[in-house]
């Protein structure tokens, strides 16, 4: 099964500021801007095993970090920038839309960065469900408690994105119910479509010129989407993160999209197990729960810890770095660019020893 990983990343100069990546998109086709200036995004290209996928994605980010020390630059693995001052977006016909219908509530937006993980389409609607049912593993990469200096959730990045960003849409920017066919998925995304074309001219904005930056394809932002360009269904729910921690929840994802071949996938009760037979998914109000737990409590939630464990996943082998910043209610701008130099250096030291092992 062919797999990829996204991530972003936010870039800072010497003194821990927020700024501009400039020529690091430039040297490389796996490394792309982002919608705010301050963010970047490393894509790897679609690798068929997991010791391939490892290799490509430390070498790209080796490669990317030596460019970006050229350039007295830095790349921080947290998935809000703590605390800021304001961060521009970059000029787009699809961002001023979105801008246009979410109003106020799209700027939270600018604070999220992310990582998504792809797998090849088989068995899509089992993999659809699946990843759904794995939404509460974003836990296992929460990397900031903060927003704008205050202290929100485990995962402040899933809150505000969830909660804030897509508050009045909340079927476009949230995780979506079991379905039984894909044809059900696509219907939805037809329906959803729709809607957000009729907001958008209610908005004032022209017909074509929402044809022209949206489609069904790429008009929700959700936790698990289908990508038809890759084509592959992509699991975007955890924040970005030091680069191990990335690949072991990709390994231990990896693993239970490999059993979707020879499984039984049942859907029952609360609890959810994974074994070689079969895949029990929980129903989906106690995946929410669970959810809520994740954005909330994160890995510290025993009821949380002891799910993940029953659907395969090593819970004591992660170290969120939200348990290492947490502990104020309020971080300053000063202290916020202190941590982000000081997780810089940490993401500098975890692809060193990446690629010395």
């Amino acid at each position: 099964m062919q797999k990829s990983i996204e991530v972003e990343y936010w870039v800072i100069d010497q003194d821990g500021a927020l700024t501009d990546p400039e020529e690091l998109t430039e040297y490389s086709a796996f490394v792309e801007e982002e919608f705010v200036y301050p963010l970047l995004e490393v894509k790897t290209p679609p690798c068929e095993t997991y010791s391939a996928l490892r290799s490509t994605f430390v070498e790209l980010l080796d490669e990317l970090l030596l460019k970006a020390d050229e350039l007295d630059k830095m790349l921080v693995p947290l998935g809000t920038p703590i605390n800021s001052e304001s961060i521009e977006v970059r000029p787009s016909e699809r961002s001023r839309i979105q801008k246009r219908v979410l109003g106020d509530n799209f700027a939270y937006a600018k604070h999220c960065a992310g990582t998504h993980l792809h797998f090849e389409k088989r068995n899509v609607t089992d993999q659809l469900n699946v990843l759904a049912s794995l939404d509460p593993a974003l836990c296992l990469l929460n990397s900031s408690p903060y927003f704008q200096g205050e202290r929100v959730a485990n995962s402040a990045r899933a809150y505000i994105y969830r909660k804030k960003c897509y508050e009045y849409f909340p079927l476009h920017g949230q995780l979506w119910d079991y379905v039984n066919t894909v044809g059900q998925w696509e219907r939805q995304l037809d329906r959803l479509f729709d809607s957000f074309k009729r907001a958008s001219m209610n908005e004032g904005v022209e017909e074509n010129d929402i044809d022209a930056s949206f489609s069904p394809q790429d008009i929700v932002w959700t936790p698990v989407r289908l990508r038809d360009e890759m084509p592959t269904v992509e699991w975007r729910a955890p924040d970005t993160s030091l680069p191990s921690q990335i690949l072991r929840l990709a390994e231990e994802i990896g693993t239970i999209m490999e059993q979707l071949h020879h499984a039984e996938v049942r859907i029952e009760g609360a609890t959810g197990n994974v074994t070689e037979e079969r895949i029990t998914i929980p129903e989906f109000d106690a995946v929410l729960d669970y959810v809520e737990e994740a954005i909330h409590d994160g890995r510290e939630s025993s009821e949380l810890s002891a799910y993940l464990e029953r659907m395969g996943f090593d819970v004591r082998e992660y170290e969120p770095l939200t348990q290492k910043i947490d502990g104020h209610e309020y971080v300053s701008l000063d202290e916020a660019r202190e941590i982000r130099l000081r997780y810089g250096r940490r993401l500098r030291r975890d692809v060193d020893d990446l690629a010395s092992s």
